[in-house]
């Protein structure tokens, strides 16, 4: 059995915890292809399966209570600092901040099978104010079920590759070089995919500075200024419940939705407090797609017009200029005249 295989199958436990431990935390190492690996060794009983699953559980907890304690403690901080580690930033936290509003804690079960909400699942929890108990049960549940499935795939190939006796030969003379390939595989395909989708937003995006002279020309022409959106999360509110001048608050979901409300005659500005604004410009990509083209993401979002000493407003929500907005405006920021005023969120 070739050295590196003899070193795996020693330290197998050790080296499945270490490394599920260092990926929940948020280092972008995919640990997929260590569990098929210990799965297809397990099929040989050189590596125990409880044993790989338990070493799996121990990792994620570790690593899914810290982040959990550190959401609760810091909020939206610590998930600005995950999504820059993540080479899935562009949805990571919009997605879970959107699962959690439709499933809760459910969303724990299914949250490490997607890209970027693995590590963001935890913390966004803990923001939420979910009782720890409950987070742990939910949590080392999604963990056994991802952990198992990986494994008992790598197991099934471990058994089908047992039936020919040469092939079983081969595959432990290559195991490391398989294995190693499989890292720089998912690398590879998560690098790939974030440029292409940053090279397709870069000529999208405005300056804080762009919008503040669109904004100054319409006050002084008594022009009318661009449509700003709001695309923040209710939890992203809690740091700074200010927005924009004459933002309106819209989630992403709704906006892509019902796109007839956004007006053809000007500007649209989309801001949201995501890393390089990955939630703002892929929405508007969509858009762009959907036929709407003077649509534009805000380069920095909400922090980087807050930055520049720009001016930020308590919200303000005017009456509904169509029954389409009326529908999907959350009745808590709808106001029954149009000189009426939103309360601004605690």
């Amino acid at each position: 059995m070739p050295i590196a295989l003899v070193f795996f199958v020693h330290y197998a436990y050790l080296l499945i915890f270490l490394w599920v431990l260092v990926e929940q935390i948020g280092v972008p190492i995919p640990s997929i292809p260590l569990l098929l690996t210990a799965g297809t060794l397990s099929a040989t009983h050189r590596v125990s399966h409880l044993g790989a699953v338990l070493s799996v559980l121990a990792a994620c907890l570790i690593a899914d209570s810290i982040w959990f304690m550190l959401g609760r403690r810091y909020g939206n901080d610590v998930l600005k600092l995950l999504c820059r580690l993540s080479f899935e930033a562009s949805t990571c936290v919009s997605k879970t901040e959107g699962y959690f509003t439709r499933h809760g804690a459910v969303t724990l079960l299914f949250a490490k099978y997607v890209p970027g909400l693995s590590t963001v699942a935890a913390p966004i929890a803990g923001q939420t104010g979910m009782a720890f108990g409950r987070f742990l049960l939910w949590d080392l549940a999604g963990s056994l079920i991802w952990g198992e499935s990986f494994i008992l795939a790598g197991r099934f190939f471990g058994d089908i590759a047992k039936k020919s006796a040469p092939f079983f030969q081969w595959l432990g003379h290559f195991a490391i070089f398989i294995f190693i390939l499989m890292v720089l595989g998912f690398l590879a395909y998560r690098i790939l995919k974030q440029r292409a989708f940053l090279r397709q937003v870069h000529n999208l995006r405005l300056e804080p500075s762009e919008l503040k002279e669109m904004l100054d020309l319409a006050q002084k022409t008594g022009g009318r200024p661009p449509f700003i959106v709001d695309l923040r999360h209710p939890l992203d509110y809690l740091p700074d419940p200010r927005v924009l001048p004459g933002a309106l608050r819209i989630g992403p979901n709704e906006l892509r939705q019902h796109s007839e409300i956004i007006p053809h005659d000007r500007d649209v500005i989309l801001y949201c407090t995501c890393p390089s604004e990955e939630t703002s410009a892929k929405l508007a990509l969509q858009l762009h797609k959907m036929g709407v083209y003077r649509v534009r993401p805000l380069r920095g979002g909400f922090d980087g017009w807050k930055d520049a000493g720009y001016p930020l407003e308590d919200y303000v929500t005017e009456a509904p200029a169509s029954d389409v907005v009326e529908q999907i405006l959350p009745a808590s920021n709808t106001t029954t005249s149009s000189d009426s005023k939103a309360a601004t969120l605690a």
